[in-house]
């Protein structure tokens, strides 16, 4: 059985916003399902979230990475001061579309500009997931520390690990540190050594190892069975 599950476009265009992406399925009955979404500069064939939601699927997970509505509206460009709602709207129902696909445990997952959505959707509905995964969190714009984007996050109650580049422009190590001490729930810190906010991931570079720290941390963290699936090497 391949570890690397072809993943399958999906849309599903009774919703609205609508939900459009791709589902990756795993090689056995599916234990969770977490839905995955990019940030305000890419789309869901980014490579990090395409390695990721490979590694997650050859562990028993199903993984709806999806464009937000801005990207499905805009092929290129980052999202306008208005798209914030309707991008979590458009969260809230990938997380709907995913609950359909079988299992009970859903996660949310973002890079970036959609990890940031995923927090603030989650902090105004509590029970929408189990939890939260999120990549390179945009704490402060580059060169504006004094403007961090924390104000909703004392609201959060569902746990979130979060992954961190060691050199990213939009937070450092101690200012996420920092951050995660104002959510109540509960919160994990993987730093990403010498990486920025592309985690490694630019152009053709691709940083190989993450993905299977990520899935390890995440098992560990959230105390999901995926290594009897296959086994974490």
């Amino acid at each position: 059985m391949s570890s690397n599950p072809v993943p399958e476009p999906y849309a599903d265009t009774s919703l609205d916003p609508p939900v459009r992406g791709f589902l990756h399925r795993p090689p056995f009955d599916a234990i969770a399902t977490l839905v995955l979404t990019h940030g305000a500069g890419g789309n869901a064939k980014s490579a990090l979230l395409i390695a990721l939601a490979e590694k997650f699927a050859a562990h028993g997970f199903n993984v709806l990475r999806c464009d937000l509505p801005f990207r499905q509206t805009r092929l290129y460009g980052p999202p306008r001061p208005g798209d914030a709602a309707r991008d979590r709207e458009g969260l809230r129902n990938a997380v709907a579309a995913a609950r359909n696909l079988g299992p009970s445990r859903v996660f949310l997952g973002g890079q970036s500009y959609g990890g940031r959505q995923a927090t603030m959707l989650c902090a105004e509905s509590p029970d929408l997931v189990h939890g939260l995964l999120l990549l390179s969190y945009p704490l402060h714009a580059p060169g504006k520390p004094d403007q961090p984007r924390i104000q909703h996050l004392p609201k959060l109650q569902i746990p979130g690990l979060f992954v961190h580049g060691t050199r990213d422009p939009f937070g450092s190590l101690e200012e996420v540190q920092s951050a995660l001490k104002l959510i109540p729930s509960r919160t994990e810190l993987l730093p990403v050594e010498g990486a920025g906010h592309d985690l490694g991931f630019k152009g053709k570079s691709k940083n190989e190892a993450l993905p299977n720290k990520m899935t390890e941390a995440f098992r560990r963290f959230f105390d999901t069975p995926m290594n009897r699936y296959q086994p974490i090497s």
